[in-house]
């Protein structure tokens, strides 16, 4: 995971020198690693904070609401390129003001379990709830759907408190088995324009046809546990 973080920072350093580097290169390089290392602690905090809502909902309820948790830190690539996008000066200051850096996506079983784990997370007193996003509610045009947070929460540093953003992805196992293949049909693809219409059109019934799976899973759910 350090080697990880180091790697990173030290792309990101090489990424931005032919940029606006004024910094000391070494110094530079130090400020990018514990930066890294900041946006790993604060995901280790999500996560550690949802491995234990599902051991604590398991005991009462026999089973598990989380089917999965992933966790990534955005790649140095793409975190120069959002800040292009943006016209953000891109410098290290600049990273931090990103609200997707590190990223921790939660699968769960049923729908109704995404609303619970994420109410849970907001009740606890050291996160802080900056936006939010409902693509279950309100999909996305093209049928994506999910829940979007993002938190603050405090990482704990030698030198003191440090609070870190992280992006929250709550989906059901239906959502997260479509959006991953849509992204890998659609993912760079120099798709004519009769052919991306067709897709477009595909992947929309396969997106509703998912959503319609979910409603029936948790009406069997809620039928064997009534």
């Amino acid at each position: 995971m350090e080697k990880d973080n180091n790697k990173i920072a030290e792309q990101l350093a090489q990424l931005f020198s032919d940029d606006r580097v004024k910094e000391d290169f070494h110094e530079y390089i130090q400020s990018l690693k514990s930066l890294m290392s900041c946006y790993q602690c604060a995901l280790m905090e999500v996560e550690t904070k949802f491995k234990v809502l599902d051991e604590r909902f398991s005991l009462d309820h026999e089973r598990n609401p989380i089917s999965m948790i992933k966790t990534r830190i955005k790649s140095p690539e793409s975190i120069r390129e959002k800040l292009i996008r943006k016209n953000i000066p891109i410098d290290s200051d600049s990273i931090s003001k990103l609200d997707d850096i590190a990223g921790v996506r939660v699968i769960c079983s049923f729908v109704d379990d995404i609303y619970m784990l994420a109410d849970c997370l907001l009740k606890q007193d050291d996160i802080k709830l900056i936006s939010k996003k409902d693509y279950i509610k309100n999909p996305k045009e093209n049928g994506y759907r999910s829940l979007h947070l993002i938190v603050e929460t405090p990482v704990f540093l030698e030198s003191g408190k440090r609070y870190m953003r992280v992006e929250v992805q709550l989906r059901t196992i239906a959502m997260e088995f479509w959006a991953n293949l849509e992204h890998r049909l659609r993912y760079k693809k120099n798709l004519s324009e009769e052919i991306n219409l067709l897709t477009q059109q595909e992947l929309l019934i396969c997106a509703n046809q998912s959503a319609e799976l979910d409603e029936r899973m948790q009406k069997i759910r809620n039928l064997i546990e009534s």
